[in-house]
């Protein structure tokens, strides 16, 4: 509406000098019709109304429950699959969401889900960092498994989420199981806060920075993200808040 305003009052101005000069006319005639596309727009969202997705989302009527519903249900069957490390049960709910309910807030909701799937499996590659904070390196050939975190020292969850790893660093590292941090140091974090962040929580797994590639190569859309690594493929990807001890164990087995 501040915008509308502003173009109503500035067409207004030029319209008192357009006849002196041709190039202001032109100018009135294209501040008219932005007018006119904006105004349109305004009666539209109110039209609409806010609907289940906010001001200028789709109207309630065009919501079918029923579709919202089994859209649903196949996003939950998918992240219960996921869960459960059945992998090619959770891309098959999720290619049959995307297909049949394409257009649901579920479908929309699942992009997430479906970037963590489609890194489970690819070759995880060399262990890329830019420098280490910490006086451990490692490698992804380090262990049975590696355990690899994104993290940044701005981000609340990922303050609630990393300390947590030391204690499991320190229950299964001599069993095999490598954790790697990594950050990219972004926003208000600074190489001294990450310092800072290690020795205020005391930890003593590998904490690097990265470039963003680890993040790319590993679809990494929000943070804390994990993934983890055996045999050179990845072989879990998710939040870190899931990774149980039965999965450690499973991972570092053999």
């Amino acid at each position: 509406m501040v915008r509308l305003s502003r173009i109503l009052a500035l067409t207004g101005l030029a319209a008192l000098s357009a006849c002196a000069d041709p190039a202001l006319e032109k100018r009135v005639a294209d501040l008219e019709t932005q007018v006119k596309d904006l105004s349109t727009k305004v009666d539209d969202v109110k039209a609409r109304g806010p609907g289940p997705g906010g001001p200028g989302g789709p109207a309630a009527a065009d919501v079918n429950p029923e579709r919202e519903q089994a859209a649903s249900e196949l996003f939950r069957l998918a992240n219960e699959a996921s869960e459960a490390g059945n992998y090619d049960v959770a891309k098959a709910k999720l290619g049959e969401l995307a297909s049949q309910y394409g257009d649901t807030r579920a479908s929309k909701r699942a992009g997430r889900l479906g970037a963590e799937l489609a890194v489970v499996g690819i070759d995880a590659g060399e262990l890329s960092t830019e420098k280490w904070y910490s006086a451990k390196q490692a490698s992804m050939n380090d262990g049975k498994a590696t355990f690899v975190v994104f993290w940044e020292a701005w981000c609340p969850h990922c303050i609630e989420e990393v300390p947590k790893l030391e204690a499991t660093y320190t229950k299964y590292n001599g069993k095999g199981l490598n954790i790697v941090a990594l950050t990219k140091v972004t926003r208000t974090s600074s190489d001294d806060k990450v310092n800072e962040f290690i020795k205020e929580h005391k930890l003593t797994f590998p904490v690097g920075k990265e470039a963003g590639d680890m993040s790319t190569r590993f679809g990494v859309q929000g943070i804390p993200a994990a993934a983890v690594v055996k045999n050179g493929k990845v072989v879990w990807r998710g939040h870190p808040a899931r990774v149980t001890d039965a999965m450690i164990e499973g991972w570092i087995a053999g």
